[in-house]
């Protein structure tokens, strides 16, 4: 019994040190490439032992925060945020009400994307969007989704924001967007509004401004703020109970 509170105490004392040794790298402002003090000395600033020292500096490591380099010892890196955050991006593992809040903020992203579009978009993307739509399913056009045109269409615009943080941000949080809308978690809208379609935000594109087209994005993902709104029943709540 006494050598299991032991490994709980030092657990902790660990979990403080990452926390000391984060705020430290803060403090001092240190940048990509910058080394930080060795095991020795981060024992005595912070009075623990080095083994203390070392699990926290591996923890570190697996956050991708630093590493280790010939001549430099462990130095400050540009973490891979999105790999980091990929392997708990399970929508399998996550909550009912992490995946609706996971669904809205594509919905906030692609509404705030406006002026990024308008700033990088070109006759070649018009010309790509056009094609898209092209055969688009006529109920697809003003009130119903179709999966397929929705992934293509809005993936486009992602790519034509050029920013590629928001591009890998939307890849992540694809397989949640496709489970949460297969899944019985959104109810379904029973009298759908008509949106602004994929063609009419084109026409925006091309002729509008970004406040216009911030309102007809707004406009277009209508439906899917009201299923967010509704009560999905039982079944929705299942996975919680």
């Amino acid at each position: 019994m006494e050598r299991i509170f032991k490994a709980i105490e030092n657990r902790s004392l660990v979990d403080k040190v990452e926390a000391n040794l984060i705020e430290l790298l803060h403090q001092h402002k240190l940048k990509v490439g910058d080394s930080i003090p060795k095991e020795l000395e981060l024992s005595t600033a912070l009075g623990v032992s080095r083994t203390v020292i070392r699990e926290a500096l591996m923890r570190l490591r697996l956050m991708g925060l630093i590493e280790s380099r010939k001549k430099k010892g462990a130095v400050i890196t540009s973490p891979d945020i999105f790999g980091t955050l990929a392997k708990s991006m399970n929508p399998y593992i996550l909550s009912n009400d992490t995946l609706k809040e996971i669904f809205e903020i594509r919905l906030v992203l692609e509404i705030g994307m406006a002026d990024l579009l308008f700033r990088h978009i070109t006759a070649e993307d018009i010309k790509e969007l056009k094609q898209i739509v092209k055969n688009e399913p006529a109920a697809a056009r003003n009130r119903m989704f179709e999966a397929s045109y929705e992934i293509a269409f809005h993936g486009k615009l992602y790519q034509i924001s050029h920013n590629e943080t928001l591009m890998k941000f939307q890849k992540l949080l694809l397989p949640v967007f496709d489970y949460v809308e297969k899944s019985s978690l959104l109810a379904p809208v029973l009298n759908p509004k008509k949106f602004v379609s994929h063609k009419q935000l084109i026409g925006i594109l091309e002729n509008g401004t970004p406040e216009e087209f911030r309102n007809g994005m707004r406009n277009h993902l209508e439906n899917h703020f009201i299923r967010l709104s509704l009560d999905a029943g039982p079944s929705a709540a299942a996975k919680d109970a």
